[in-house]
């Protein structure tokens, strides 16, 4: 079976000097990458979207897209009149994986989408985000049948929205490993008492790279999906962690984001029958964007890590404390 993806580049959602636009796509050529196959994705439907969103907050995005341009939260966060279809379509992409996933056709498989959707709430768009694909794709997965979901998301910035749509949902595993004290400041290692084990956080200092993400991996990432069993992994791919991106301050590289794949196609063929789905967030440097979802496919296509020439020079931070303190806090 091959990887299946899905591109959805939605170039008439941009708005002058926003860093979330077509243009992060504008390197990456999917081409010339091996072992990968195109998929057309429809809409998601109103039922599918409405898993994870109130009817009010999905009318208030076609709304106000009906008379965008418009600015809609402070992040900021806009929409143009194509915003709304483009949504719809971003989200329909990752469902559209999901289901080929599950049904056998894909081995795994990545949603290059945007909008973008992590920070998305189930009441309100936010933080560039319009509907939280993630989350409609992990509930997808749910409603055809799966007992359990997880989503790992190593965006540099926390998914509140999809920590706020497992919130309550036994069913739905959330980690997220983002860069501490930034937008949208929730996600501290402490939040989700009732959810132990379930819902875990790991706020990394700024300058956390490669060897920083491969702890959290070693010591949190196999010990989360091993105590939740899920039936299958999403990710929520931000490549905005990596050490140039001009939003945020830690230090991920290309090759790091292969080994964090290739670690999370290991925890699915172990302990979910390989099922996986990867969906873009953030990152707002094309040449980053293309590098990361380059090594994103290498790994889940059993090939070698490419040759990336962005290696960080800063010294990282010691995080083996923090890492210590929340697998003691959840008891992994």
């Amino acid at each position: 079976m091959s990887t299946f993806y899905t591109f959805v580049p939605s170039p008439g959602h941009e708005f002058p000097g926003h860093p979330e636009r077509p243009g992060r796509l504008d390197l990456l050529d999917l081409k010339v990458i091996p072992g990968i196959e195109s998929l057309l994705a429809g809409e998601a439907t109103p039922d599918e979207i409405g898993r994870v969103h109130t009817p009010k907050m999905i009318e208030r995005v076609r709304n106000s897209s009906d008379v965008g341009p418009a600015i809609i939260d402070y992040a900021p966060t806009y929409v143009t009149p194509t915003s709304f279809r483009d949504s719809l379509l971003a989200a329909g992409a990752a469902t559209t994986l999901t289901r080929a996933v599950l049904r056998g056709d894909a081995a795994n498989a990545f949603a290059i989408a945007r909008p973008p959707g992590h920070h998305a709430e189930p009441e309100r768009a936010m933080g560039f985000c319009l509907f939280n694909n993630v989350a409609i794709a992990a509930r997808e997965a749910l409603a055809l049948g799966l007992e359990r979901v997880a989503v790992v998301d190593f965006d540099v910035h926390h998914g509140n929205g999809t920590q706020a749509a497992a919130w309550q949902d036994e069913r739905f595993g959330f980690l997220s490993s983002q860069q501490e004290g930034i937008y949208p400041g929730t996600g501290r290692a402490e939040d989700a008492p009732h959810a132990r084990g379930r819902i875990v956080n790991v706020p990394l200092p700024a300058g956390t790279g490669e060897r920083g993400f491969a702890l959290v991996v070693e010591r949190i990432y196999w010990p989360f999906i091993e105590h939740f069993k899920p039936g299958m992994i999403f990710v929520s791919a931000g490549f905005d962690a990596h050490w140039s991106d001009p939003l945020a301050g830690l230090a991920q590289t290309a090759a790091g984001y292969f080994a964090l794949a290739k670690a999370l196609k290991e925890l699915a063929e172990t302990f979910c029958e390989g099922r996986i789905v990867f969906v873009l967030e953030g990152g707002y440097d094309p040449k980053n964007v293309a590098n990361g979802i380059r090594a994103v496919f290498a790994a889940l296509t059993h090939n070698e890590a490419p040759h990336f020439d962005d290696a960080a020079t800063s010294v990282e931070p010691d995080v083996s404390k923090r890492v210590e303190m929340i697998v003691n806090l959840h008891g992994f």
